[in-house]
């Protein structure tokens, strides 16, 4: 598919618009002196959060999260945003060498990635259970059952470390086969080259949705690990942290304010308090104090909707895949997730 990228014109516009308030020498900065965002994408599909459609376009949870800091940042994502297709390898050495400038890729805030590698993570926006799939025939009814088996696994991930450290605590003699790309793994797990495939569950639910045959694979109960998703930067960069935050703050806050992409311009014109009103731009502070034009906010729900809007439209009952959402919806709906005040 095509990069989506920064025309010259608009590019002069954004950095009129943005550049005056960025702090120097920060990725914000850098991002919008550039005029576009380099944003992570997948390099094959991975189910729900970044494939790419029968027209060549991106989407899924991670890609709307994208859309959603370009608009933030730009107005629109539309002519600012570029998709870089990575491995799940390629995703810090991508960061640190600044041919991405964040990524958002369901990656796990992990204490060897936050202490060792120099990166730093926004508050999680997913929390994700590893489980293993396994062919109906094997008749497993738990992962202890595919002793003496294989189980295929991502490189580079957390999850390759989850399953590594389940076998041997629990003494499961299984096989683990590696592969470099999503795409490889599922392939070679529905081709019969592994017993169980191993992934957080709601990408194996997606994936049972698109095999061939659902009902020939289950999903096992045991859950092998809990997982926080967050946004990663390169660490030491608070302003760009920042931006990332308050970003993942703004669409919890709409989604509890009944805020969406359809009715935004409703609240906007008659803001039911100030706080909407500054959240929505009407009164300034709210983008400022992150270096952004003050109507940010109201750019990427406009654009994207609300955080409710992107997983029912991705994962949740407008897909394919109707995983319900459970642990992640909003506080007051019995799940984990709040938004910060906003003041």
């Amino acid at each position: 598919m095509k990069p989506l990228v920064l025309s010259a014109a608009a590019g002069a516009a954004a950095l009129a618009a943005g550049t005056a308030f960025a702090a120097d020498d920060t990725r914000l900065s850098t991002v919008l002196e550039r005029g576009s965002l380099l944003c992570s994408g997948h390099n094959g599909s991975f189910l729900g959060f970044a494939e790419v459609d029968d027209q060549g376009n991106w989407k899924g949870v991670d890609i709307d999260l994208c859309k959603a800091l370009a608009a933030g940042l730009f107005g629109q994502s539309d002519g600012n945003l570029e998709i870089v297709p990575i491995s799940w390898a390629q995703r810090w050495p991508a960061l640190q060498s600044g041919d991405i400038d964040v990524v958002i890729k369901v990656s796990g805030w992990t204490q060897s990635r936050d202490t060792e590698l120099n990166l730093a993570y926004s508050r999680p926006y997913f929390i994700g259970a590893f489980q293993v799939m396994a062919h109906a025939e094997t008749e497993a009814e738990s992962v202890a059952d595919l002793d003496g088996g294989s189980i295929c696994v991502s490189a580079g991930t957390s999850t390759e470390r989850v399953l590594a450290s389940y076998l041997e605590s629990n003494s499961i003699d299984a096989e683990i086969i590696v592969f470099e790309k999503g795409d490889e793994v599922r392939t070679s797990y529905f081709g019969g080259r592994c017993d169980g495939l191993i992934e957080w569950a709601p990408s194996l639910a997606a994936a049972r949705v698109e095999a061939e045959d659902p009902s020939a694979h289950v999903i096992l109960p045991d859950v092998l690990e809990l997982e926080a998703e967050g946004i990663i930067v390169p660490e030491g960069d608070p302003d760009w942290l920042d931006v990332q935050n308050w970003m993942l703050n703004s669409l919890w806050y709409a989604e509890a304010q009944g805020i969406t992409s359809a009715n935004v311009d409703e609240f906007k014109a008659n803001p039911p308090s100030t706080t909407v009103g500054k959240f929505l731009g009407v009164t300034p502070g709210y983008g400022e104090r992150l270096g952004l034009k003050d109507d940010w906010a109201y750019n990427m729900i406009k654009e994207v909707g609300n955080f409710g809007e992107i997983y029912e439209r991705n994962i949740g009952s407008g897909s394919p895949y109707n995983l319900p959402r459970g642990i992640n919806a909003l506080y007051t709906e019995g799940g984990v997730f709040y938004p910060m005040i906003i003041d």
